[in-house]
């Protein structure tokens, strides 16, 4: 029903009925109109911030899908870190051990990639934040799996050289000591027979008669046969594979430099040249350019007895003749 307006005429003291013009009319019309449209609009606003639109809703369910699979391919690229952590490990720790090999450094395991910003372009994305660290995981793990897989190529290249490592590595002992009578001094912190004091001693002394035949111990080429301050006469062997012996105080040379050497072959002869205060052999191992205990090298001249054996003389302080 339309409403109808009266005004009062105060000169009559009546009311008189007011009919509206067409633009009062227009005016209301749209009054009511905008408003009618401002509430509805405002209802639906309400509505969406509440509920949210469908195509919303799907974009969060996709969201939250995502999510739950990037969490999902996180924790298996972690179980896969696990086992290339294993890997890693027997690497270092077993199959280079076995071939004397030094491990891969932990530098070039854990290194990352440098220079621009490789995930600059995912920032602007949703969850930007797990979507780079899950990237930043997987790009890690594929770098370290190579790293892995070049590594077991090194491994497998000394297992083909195994054969020709064995035939290089010092094994037996530089004089004939089957009894073992002749070790006079093993490695380590001695007390120096000329001058008194407290000094290490690089190597291991064999004593025995002038002239005693004196034996590569391993396949290598000679790199040097000639005098060396404090050793005396000496002939030095490069076995390859890191590997370097010396054979020190000699009385006489049966090789010369840039000979091919096999494992047992007759050198020099036992002297008591350079440093010495009697006829005995000096004999070093040196492996990677570090001296080590010569002791460790004779697995291939004596029974596990004897070698327990020499172990235990080797410990003893001896007596030192250099």
């Amino acid at each position: 029903m339309r409403k109808v307006y009266y005004i009062y005429n105060p000169q009559t003291q009546t009311y008189d009925r007011i009919y509206p013009t067409i633009r009062q009319r227009a005016m209301s019309i749209l009054r009511r109109l905008f408003v009618g449209m401002g509430l509805g609009a405002g209802s639906f606003i309400v509505l969406l911030l509440i509920f949210g639109s469908p195509s919303e809703k799907e974009l969060r369910k996709e969201n939250n899908r995502l999510q739950a699979q990037y969490n999902v391919l996180s924790k298996r690229m972690d179980e896969i870190a696990g086992v290339l952590q294993d890997l890693q490990q027997r690497d270092d720790n077993l199959y280079r051990v076995i071939f004397q090999a030094d491990p891969v450094p932990t530098a070039i395991r854990n290194s990352t990639y440098g220079g621009t910003n490789r995930y600059e372009h995912l920032m602007d994305m949703a969850n930007a934040e797990l979507v780079v660290h899950t990237t930043q995981k997987l790009d890690l793990l594929t770098k370290q799996v190579y790293i892995q897989s070049r590594s077991f190529d090194d491994v497998v290249e000394m297992c083909k050289q195994y054969d020709e490592r064995l035939k290089c590595i010092p094994a037996i002992q530089p004089i004939s000591n089957k009894d073992l009578r002749k070790t006079a001094s093993g490695y380590g912190t001695r007390i120096d027979p000329i001058y008194g004091t407290s000094k290490f001693h690089s190597g291991m002394d064999f004593s025995a008669p002038m002239g005693t035949d004196v034996y590569a111990t391993g396949n290598g080429t000679v790199i040097k046969v000639g005098w060396e301050t404090g050793y005396g006469n000496t002939i030095i062997i490069d076995h390859g594979f890191g590997y370097q012996t010396w054979y020190a105080h000699l009385q006489s040379f049966h090789t010369s430099v840039g000979k091919k050497v096999v494992r047992g072959e007759v050198i020099g002869g036992v002297g008591s040249t350079g440093k010495s205060t009697g006829p005995h052999l000096h004999y070093e191992v040196h492996v990677r350019g570090q001296v080590v205990n010569p002791v460790n090298y004779y697995f291939m001249d004596l029974s596990a007895e004897d070698y327990d054996r020499m172990i235990q003389l080797a410990a003893n302080h001896g007596k030192v003749l250099d």
